[in-house]
């Protein structure tokens, strides 16, 4: 809403500030942050009043129930605060006429959807099978990868070509193939920040990473001189999408006031698959698809060690891990919570790192 006020800088020149990526990225990350910390408290009340708590104790993990005993009863689903006041944050400070926006925020509402609903099944129905049927999840999110990926696809100026990091001169044009690869890391994002959202900070910790990382790549990608510099492809129009990264920083910024151990509110699905979701599909759109898999590291390690276990245990009979997600293997072994949670983070700042030297590296 306020872009528009650029237009008006005729009549007085401070609306000219407007125009600036950079300021309204900045306003956006802030705007989100304010919200999240006045909308915390109202909001964790009424989950309490609605009995919206979490289910600590597993029948499908009772090893783990030394660990969660504390955590039994606290609000969950507050994600809903987190993509609310995204939404409001993009709404008020970027270019609602940009497609790029529109599609990163119809992707993380309806992943929000879907966990909310994920969620529901999970605080109602009482079993070792928590929430929807994984199928019957999985399908809801790959209509939706396949969606956005058929959009970019044949949206006009859009590529298929995959940036491969390291590499100027090595460009992969995956063609119509395109599509289900977008579907693909869509739904892998979605779920691997799913899966790690096991312990107090830890997921939402590492989300703020990687949309720090994305907003600048995003900035750098929508700019033409600079993409020209780094040798990295010119998406016009994706520079706007440092305003929806921003708003996703100052979100988790947000929530982490209320999510540090120890937490007074969980995300839920509704949260962690939307965040997920939602970076994912910015770095489609930017072209940083092959880059998201170092700077989302522990979002690739911590999906791994699930699908390792569970392809060892239908193969062999036996388990690599004690418990998966790794974050429960090094609970297992030994590790306290917070150790895990910081040194996690530390591991992404590294990674954050190494993402941001590679575009020097070429």
């Amino acid at each position: 809403m306020f872009y528009y006020l650029s237009g008006l800088r005729d009549v007085f020149f401070g609306f000219n500030i407007f125009r600036y990526i950079t300021f309204r990225a900045a306003m956006a990350g802030l705007t989100t942050f304010v919200l999240c910390v006045i909308l915390a408290p109202w909001f964790i009340r009424k989950l309490k009043e609605f009995k919206i708590r979490e289910i600590a104790k597993r029948d499908d993990a009772p090893d783990l129930d030394k660990f969660q005993h504390s955590k039994q009863g606290t609000p969950t689903m507050g994600g809903i605060f987190i993509l609310a006041s995204i939404v409001i944050s993009v709404a008020l400070w970027a270019d609602l006429g940009n497609h790029y926006v529109l599609l990163t925020m119809f992707t993380g509402v309806y992943l929000a959807v879907l966990g909310g609903v994920d969620d529901y099944v999970k605080l109602t129905r009482r079993g070792p099978k928590r929430g929807l049927p994984k199928r019957t999840k999985l399908l809801w999110e790959i209509l939706l990868g396949c969606f956005v990926g058929s959009y970019i696809y044949f949206h006009p100026g859009t590529s298929t070509k995959l940036d491969v990091p390291f590499l100027k001169s090595i460009i992969w044009d995956l063609g119509i193939f395109y599509v289900p690869f977008v579907a693909l890391v869509v739904v892998g994002t979605s779920n691997a920040v799913n899966m790690t959202d096991g312990l107090d900070g830890l997921a939402i910790g590492s989300v703020m990473m990687v949309s720090l990382t994305l907003a600048i790549l995003s900035y750098i990608t929508g700019h033409a001189q600079f993409s020209e510099y780094l040798f990295i492809p010119f998406v016009p129009g994706a520079g706007e999408l440092t305003v929806v990264c921003a708003a996703i920083l100052g979100a988790s910024l947000g929530f982490l006031w209320f999510n540090c151990p120890p937490a007074s509110v969980f995300m839920g699905d509704v949260g962690s698959l939307s965040l997920g979701g939602t970076l994912g599909m910015i770095a489609v759109i930017i072209k940083k698809e092959l880059l998201l898999v170092i700077m989302g590291g522990v979002f690739v390690i911590e999906a791994l060690s699930v699908i390792l276990q569970i392809v060892s245990f239908k193969l062999r009979r036996k388990r690599i891990f004690k418990m998966s997600p790794l974050h429960h293997h090094l609970q297992l072994s030994g590790w306290q919570e917070p150790q895990i949670i910081v040194r996690f983070w530390i591991i992404s700042i590294i990674l954050v790192i190494i993402t941001l030297m590679t575009l020097k590296i070429r």
